[in-house]
């Protein structure tokens, strides 16, 4: 799909199922691919790799909340890149690289919702490691006085910029901080602790509930949140077949997605204060272990990036899986670790 054509499919669609972006992070160069993209269409043609590449094996992704940025974790240094974003267009030149790096492998990565400061998590202490953003990487903030205790596999940030979560190995699993351009001081750790290694973390898109996903049964546990963890919520009545690696709140937030090793690799609950019945499973499943998963912005197409070939599945959302769309023609250059939609059009 030529950009001409992608935007006059956004400007005629104008939000639900509008024309958006879809970027999936990945194993091997070019690291990061990013394709147009259309509820009820599809993907277009993917989009020109950056002139300059991120560093290594890109692990997770992020569009800023206006769609103007995009951010890549990776497992060389320094860490994590960021580049301008132009939808229909494509990178911009990459931002020089903070003054500060991360201290080690960098695997999770978000921005705050008003898109001012843009977190890492990563490997070697602090574990994680935010910046200030405005078209450029501020000067790191001052770590947290109590530091998640191991490698951090993800970070969030609440809906409304006042928390931030890590997901991480070791005891407590999940750490949570009060945020103002800074960390505040590590809220207490939740009565029922995850079950094992965190390996990915939202919240709601309410702020009221706080969601982990981690590497032992029950693989996915869900907190009520109000500046601070709430009792655990009963685990769903059919479990995920395996380790939970991504989870994500469709943006009504009536639903809730974990990406998991084992067949059928995504598992999707109807969410009200507790799991609903499992939905069934897509009749196309993921190829092999799902690492994340990420809703549409409009909440009609739910993505899934995964181990083998083709890296990445997509499907349309209503209240269960549709038909999974064709797959790119041009795919991912192997294992697929992170997925992001871009923001709606305007």
């Amino acid at each position: 799909m030529d950009p001409n054509s992608l935007k006059a499919l956004q400007g005629a669609a104008g939000g639900g199922g509008s024309g958006i972006d879809i970027a999936v992070a990945h194993n091997t160069s070019p690291y990061v691919s990013v394709y147009p993209f259309v509820s009820g269409t599809g993907f277009g043609t993917k989009y020109a790799d950056p002139s300059t590449l991120p560093a290594g094996i890109g692990y997770r992704v992020a569009f800023s909340p206006d769609g103007a940025h995009l951010a890549l974790s990776h497992y060389t240094s320094p860490y994590v890149s960021a580049y301008p974003w132009t939808s229909g267009t494509g990178f911009g030149t990459k931002y020089a690289d903070p003054s500060t790096l991360p201290a080690s492998n960098g695997v999770g990565v978000a921005f705050s919702p008003d898109g001012a400061d843009l977190a890492v998590g990563h490997f070697s202490s602090p574990y994680v490691s935010v910046y200030p953003w405005s078209s450029d990487f501020g000067t790191k903030y001052a770590n947290p006085s109590t530091l998640p205790p191991y490698n951090a596999y993800g970070v969030t940030f609440s809906p409304n910029g006042a928390d931030l979560a890590v997901a991480h190995k070791n005891s407590p699993y999940v750490t949570a901080y009060p945020w103002s351009s800074g960390f505040g001081t590590k809220y207490a750790n939740p009565s029922t602790l995850p079950t094992g290694n965190g390996y990915g973390v939202t919240f709601s898109p309410d702020g009221a509930d706080l969601a982990v996903a981690h590497n032992t049964s029950p693989y996915i546990s869900v907190y009520p949140w109000s500046s601070g963890f709430g009792t655990k919520y009963s685990d769903p009545s059919t479990l995920p077949a395996g380790v939970g690696r991504g989870v994500a709140f469709s943006p009504d937030g009536a639903d809730l997605a974990l990406a998991h090793t084992g067949t059928p690799r995504i598992s999707v609950y109807p969410w009200s204060s507790g799991f609903g019945t499992k939905y069934s499973d897509p009749s196309t499943t993921p190829t092999s272990h799902s690492y994340r998963v990420a809703f549409s912005p409009d909440g009609t197409t739910i993505a899934v990036a995964h181990g083998n070939s083709p890296y990445i599945s997509v499907y349309p959302w209503s209240s269960g899986f549709g038909t999974k769309y064709a797959d790119p023609s041009t795919l991912p250059s192997t294992a697929g670790y992170g997925v992001a939609f871009s923001p709606a059009a305007a």
